[in-house]
């Protein structure tokens, strides 16, 4: 792990002394460079609130500066020209300072030439999760106060972005609310679930907060709240600003639909530009006015840098893919969405399960697809690590029926496609030759060519 501002600070401190030391006359010492850093907490005193703003800049991206009123701003190399992204940790268990801060702030010094400020509330969000929460409305009132002041600087309020982890995003949230959604953006990283589920709007992060606000949610299966990190949204937010794996959404109703390959543009309601994660201007969306609020959905990998190919499949013999432009896009920012349809020849009195597996070189992505009975076509969302022009291989495997006593002999034909999202029409859809051959619990191969774009 980086050394944290402090142990930096000493060891600057330390060769300074050293040259001091072993120089002739009385030149004067050199000016240390003071750095501050997150609060530490305990059990027994981390509910009370105590607030504490840091700020960072891209001249020194590892040295906070602590900074209470105008004349600290001004004197601590706070540039009211540029925007300003304030970020807001959640719930700390334990007191300690978030072990994600640190990288978070180089990254977004990197990738932004901004200001960076950081909201230490170790103090009042430690030990208890329902002390943290009665809290979330004082520390949005200090957090507005401290924004009025850079107003006064000449900062605009469009240029302000609040980046708030879990419970730090309803903070941002309430902090819009009291500049009457005049704020530029808010982006939540897995905002938290716990008193917020059926919070009224008033309570909570919602669209309404700022110019733009986005929510992040990673782990909308599993409600950890209380005990994780929220660590995987936040490091997709920083694989993102590293540039590394920026990444593409689309619209869809709900998480199951977009699996099952129902969303495969981003034509409604965006115009075709889909949205992205990251330092973007409205996500990427390029259309006026924004709808209020638009679920969308994407895929990534467990671990970093999270990219995935994406493949709708399915087994059918007419299939629709991305044009040309588009394709284009999705190399160049390495979010590959595909389709992966399979139509059969035959209807069938029950449903029909297949796993479909991409491969190219060792990586392999798999996706169960279904197709119910008496329809002919099942289709699905996999995602690859790799662009789709490098899958050379697919397997299929017909899963076989639940009778243990008897062996399942059923064997089925048809024909596979797939294509790269967004998907507009079948220009680039590309289909085996021939129709696939498939007996129940028995993998088949064939080999796949895809052309790059």
């Amino acid at each position: 792990m980086p050394p944290g501002p402090w142990k930096s600070c000493f060891w600057v401190g330390g060769l300074l002394l050293w040259l001091s030391i072993g120089s002739s006359g009385d030149a004067p010492p050199t000016p240390q460079t003071k750095c501050a850093d997150f609060q530490n907490a305990n059990l027994f005193e981390g509910t009370v609130l105590k607030v504490q703003f840091l700020l960072f800049v891209p001249s020194n991206p590892s040295c906070g500066k602590l900074v209470e009123g105008s004349s600290d701003l001004q004197n601590s190399g706070f540039n009211a020209t540029l925007g300003t992204k304030l970020i807001i940790h959640g719930f700390r268990v334990l007191g300690t300072k978030p072990s994600w801060i640190d990288k978070f702030i180089r990254t977004l010094l990197r990738a932004a030439n901004a200001n960076v400020i950081a909201v230490d509330w170790i103090y009042g969000s430690t030990g208890i999760y329902f002390s943290a929460v009665k809290n979330v409305f004082n520390l949005s009132l200090e957090i507005s106060l401290f924004l009025d002041k850079l107003l006064v600087l000449g900062v605009s309020k469009s240029s302000i972005h609040i980046i708030g982890v879990s419970l730090g995003a309803h903070v941002g949230g309430k902090v819009g609310q009291l500049f009457r959604g005049q704020l530029g953006q808010i982006t939540g990283l897995d905002p938290a679930g716990p008193e917020y589920t059926r919070a009224s709007v008033e309570e909570r992060l919602d669209a309404g907060d700022a110019l733009f606000v986005e929510a992040i949610h990673t782990d909308t299966d599993s409600y950890h709240y209380l005990l994780c990190d929220h660590m995987r949204a936040v490091d997709l937010y920083i694989s993102v600003l590293e540039n590394s794996c920026p990444l593409m959404a689309f619209p869809c109703a709900s998480y199951k639909a977009f699996l099952a390959g129902h969303c495969l543009d981003c034509f409604n309601p965006f115009l075709l530009s889909c949205p992205r994660i990251g330092l973007v201007i409205q996500g990427g969306v390029k259309i006026e006015p924004l709808p209020k609020e638009v679920k969308v959905y994407l895929l990534t990998t467990s671990s970093a840098p999270y990219c995935r190919a994406s493949f709708l499949t399915s087994r059918n013999s007419i299939s629709s893919c991305g044009n040309g432009n588009h394709n284009h896009l999705l190399q160049r920012i390495n979010s590959h969405h595909s389709l992966v349809e399979f139509h059969m020849k035959e209807l069938r009195n029950k449903d029909t399960n297949i796993k479909v597996t991409l491969l190219s070189s060792n990586i392999t992505s798999s996706v169960m697809i279904t197709i119910p009975k008496q329809q002919w076509q099942g289709k699905g969302i996999i995602a690859h690590a790799t662009p789709q022009c490098q899958i050379n291989q697919v397997k299929f495997k017909l899963r076989s029926s639940s009778r243990v006593w008897k062996k399942d002999s059923t064997t089925i034909v048809g024909n596979f496609c797939t294509a790269l999202l967004p998907v507009h029409d079948s220009k680039n859809t590309v289909c085996l030759p021939e129709p696939v051959n498939l007996q129940a619990s028995v993998t088949v191969s064939h080999n796949l060519k895809i052309a790059c774009v």
